[in-house]
């Protein structure tokens, strides 16, 4: 460093004008190497005119190389100019300019009998350094509003990775040499720290910290940092922290043996009435995590989310999941991956103001291991999932070779009936594969009354029972082998090939293939509001896709089937109601005057098809009757009554909202 250099350049001048000539004044010196306890010059010259009689002469000092190894320093081609005076042979002075190939600053240095002081400055940013011959072997150095760029040496000897982007600090350091190192040790005072790693899994931005630093250099390095930190935003993979308004206590102790690697043998972070977090951690040679025991514990959850689960909730499309109440938690990693966790929980309560889910009161321990069985127990007071209730239930929990699972087949009561979980298991995400489950459902006699309601369908009626004997979730893919039945309208609906991506996260994608048989057209027609038709209906709604809910793609096929003793009548309101939804016409015989006397019509049969794709409805019926007509509705007996759709492609949200006002009663009748 050049200001650690000028001592020597100062001792150079005095010998070399002591030298000299008396009537010249004017010396110069070469020197192949000089070395001091923290860093050596190479290819010195020193160059000195102090003309005869003068008060002042001029000093030159250049270097071709300046190494510091210790501090992670280079400089090359250094050249210092100064104006040189003495007070006697006791007391030097010299002020000027310093360039090196990174830029030029000012280097101002006083030289007495006591030692040296000195200033490199540019502007408003300065670094001031001082000696003294009673303490040798100690170094002071202040510096003011430096940019953290200029340490980026300094950093990339203790983490080569890391990129400086921004930041200016303050510091009052004092530098020892010890017999085995260099030693730095003092308050820093850091303001709008930016940094990212060139893999982008660790990065910073607006950061600050008060710390106090101590930091030795050597065979085995080692640093101590105790303080605080906060503002800003930082990345560390996964892990998101807002620390806007935010300042935690933090004590780091980490010791890097040779080259490689870091291990933080102590750390604790403190961030009051939301999260303390305490343990050891060990660092691979990329810098990334190898081995990590660590103790948390939150007082209120309600606290931490915002700060510290932004990140991951927001990734799960969670964002404003609302958290209540204590937990601690102890997690021991190695290798990257998980080797044992446990929860304890005081009663949290967990609510997706979306509406998707809820758990209130949960209570209890939650155990994970890698290696030995470990057994424990989570239990809830009451719950919710897409507005359904369910009443309280207790976990039972057992762990083994890195699997978490149900110790025993679980029930919750719902909607009348129960839901049984009869095994669930689950693999966390590990350093080669992302996070796994695998469960079994069995369902029985559930209200699909209760169900419409909390779902604001229609008021179906029914009863649900069905056994899914196993699914499988990954990479956001629930998949589901087996299906569901529902006694539904006096007939039965089969749901198979089910499967869902992300079911709690942004845009939840549902498939699944239906088919029904039998079902009561009356009942059904009662339900919504569609007139009114007698008869049974058989079908199927193959490739359905629904996204946030909503139907964007399906294939649907709908036919009435014949029963002996069931009549099959069409009210006029259901003609009318078919006519206004399905750009339909009536077609009749000669009695077309009079259909608007009757109340109902005999029909031979019905059948309406939809696949639907990009938000057009591809429609079809019982038949074609031309090149964009198809028949809808065949008639039977007196008034002959066939209702014909005339337009095969029908705009998916129009269709929509005409089946939303025929539900309201406010399609506009209209015979044709």
């Amino acid at each position: 460093m050049p200001i650690v250099r000028a001592r020597l350049a100062m001792l150079l001048a005095g010998a070399l004008l002591a030298a000299a000539p008396a009537h010249a004044r004017s010396a110069h010196a070469r020197i192949q190497r000089v070395v001091s306890p923290v860093g050596t010059m190479g290819d010195v010259r020193v160059d000195l005119d102090w003309p005869a009689q003068a008060r002042q002469g001029s000093l030159r000092l250049r270097a071709a190389r300046v190494d510091s190894p210790d501090l992670g320093y280079r400089f090359a081609a250094l050249d210092w100019r100064c104006v040189l005076t003495r007070d006697g042979w006791q007391r030097w002075h010299c002020d000027g300019p310093a360039r090196t190939a990174a830029g030029a600053m000012r280097l101002t240095v006083d030289l007495t009998e006591r030692g040296m002081d000195a200033t490199l400055a540019r502007g408003a940013r300065s670094i001031h350094v001082q000696r003294r011959g009673e303490a040798p072997d100690l170094t002071r150095v202040d510096l003011a509003s430096i940019p953290l760029a200029w340490m980026r040496a300094l950093l990339a000897k203790a983490w080569p990775e890391a990129q400086l982007k921004s930041g200016e600090g303050d510091a009052a350091l004092r530098v020892t040499t010890p017999h085995d190192g260099l030693r730095i040790a003092g308050p820093l005072d850091l303001r709008n720290v930016a940094f990212d790693t060139p893999d982008g899994r660790i990065a910073a931005e607006g950061l600050a910290a008060r710390l106090d630093l101590d930091m030795l250099l050597g065979p085995t390095d080692r640093v101590a940092l105790r303080g605080r930190i906060g503002g800003g935003e930082a990345l560390f993979g996964t892990a998101y922290l807002a620390l806007a308004g935010r300042m935690a206590d933090i004590t780091v102790e980490a010791e890097q043996p040779g080259d490689c690697c870091w291990r933080l043998p102590r750390f604790d972070w403190r961030d009051d009435g939301a999260l303390r977090a305490q343990g050891a951690a060990e660092f691979g040679p990329d810098a990334a995590l190898r081995s990590l025991q660590v103790d948390l514990r939150s007082d209120d959850l309600a606290k931490l989310r915002d700060p510290y689960f932004s990140g991951w909730l927001g990734a799960a499309g969670l964002g404003d999941l609302a958290l209540h109440g204590p937990v601690a938690a102890r997690l021991s990693l190695d290798g990257g991956t998980l080797r044992t966790a446990s929860a304890t929980l005081g009663g949290v309560d967990v609510d997706d103001p979306q509406g998707r889910f809820a758990f209130h009161g949960l209570d209890g321990d939650l155990r994970f291991s890698a290696d030995a069985p470990v057994e424990s127990a989570v239990r809830w007071r009451a719950g919710q999932v897409y507005g359904v209730d369910f009443g309280p239930t207790t976990l039972p929990m057992r762990s083994e070779q890195g699997r978490l699972a149900f110790a025993a087949p679980v029930d919750v009561p719902m909607l009348g009936g129960r839901l049984t979980f009869e095994h669930l298991s689950i693999e966390p995400a590990s350093a080669t594969a992302g996070a796994r489950a695998d469960f079994g459902v069995d369902v029985q006699n559930l209200d699909i009354g209760e169900l419409a309601k909390a779902l604001k369908l229609p008021a179906f009626a029914g009863r649900l029972s069905g056994r899914i004997p196993n699914a499988h979730y990954a990479a956001q893919q629930l998949t589901f082998d087996g299906g569901l039945s529902m006694d539904l309208f006096g007939g039965r609906l089969d749901v198979s090939a089910l499967s869902m991506e992300r079911p709690f996260g942004v845009a939840p994608t549902l498939s699944a293939d239906i088919a029904f048989d039998d079902l009561d057209l009356m009942s059904l027609t009662g339900v919504l509001g569609f007139g009114s038709i007698t008869g049974k209906l058989d079908g199927r709604i193959g490739g359905l896709r629904l996204v946030d809910w909503q139907p964007v793609a399906f294939d649907a096929h709908l036919r009435t089937d014949k029963h002996l003793g069931v009549p099959q009548r069409i009210s006029q309101r259901a003609v009318q109601d078919l006519s206004s939804v399905g750009d339909a016409s009536i077609v009749s015989s000669l009695q077309s005057r009079l259909i608007g006397f009757f109340d109902d019509f005999g029909y031979s049969a019905i059948g309406i098809d939809c696949r639907l794709a990009d938000e057009i409805c591809e429609m079809g019926g019982l038949d074609a009757r031309g090149p964009s007509s198809f028949t809808i509705v065949r008639g039977g007996g007196i008034p002959w009554l066939t209702v014909v759709g005339i337009n095969r492609h029908v705009d998916w949200p129009t269709l929509v909202e005409r089946l939303v006002a025929v539900g309201k009663g406010e399609a506009k009748p209209e015979v044709r």
